[in-house]
């Protein structure tokens, strides 16, 4: 059964840092894209940051580029976003995806229906 668990998310103040990590198991995606989403209240999952397999292409939604990282470990089967200089306006449910299908490493991948695997999701709250 293949799991995506996130973790890392928590209350930060505005202007600090968090490091979300999520661990895959029950497959490797060493071959496929990863991703991470957010959802917050009364609005739609929107696109966060994505990176191919091997890692040399990512991906960033304008208003994070600069300030989150992606980034991914095929050994250990993780991807991580480190978050800082957080915003209120960054305050969501995180969610960490995986492609089901290896793709193309040139492509972004900013849609939803780009993944088929998603974790539960971590909260991260920005306090002004």
């Amino acid at each position: 059964q293949v799991q995506l668990v996130e973790s890392g998310g928590g209350l930060v103040q505005a202007g600090g840092s968090l490091r979300l990590s999520c661990a895959a198991s029950g497959r490797t995606f060493s071959r496929s894209a990863m991703g991470w989403f957010r959802q917050a209240p009364g609005k739609e999952r929107e696109f966060v940051a994505s990176i191919n397999w091997s890692g040399d292409n990512t991906y960033y939604k304008h208003s994070v580029e600069g300030r989150f990282t992606i980034s991914r470990d095929n050994v250990l089967n993780t991807v991580h976003l480190q978050m800082n200089s957080l915003k209120p306006e960054d305050t969501a449910v995180y969610y960490c995806a995986a492609r089901t299908s290896y793709g193309t490493s040139s492509s972004a991948y900013t849609e939803r229906s780009d993944y088929g695997y998603w974790g539960q999701g971590t909260q991260v709250t920005v306090s002004s």
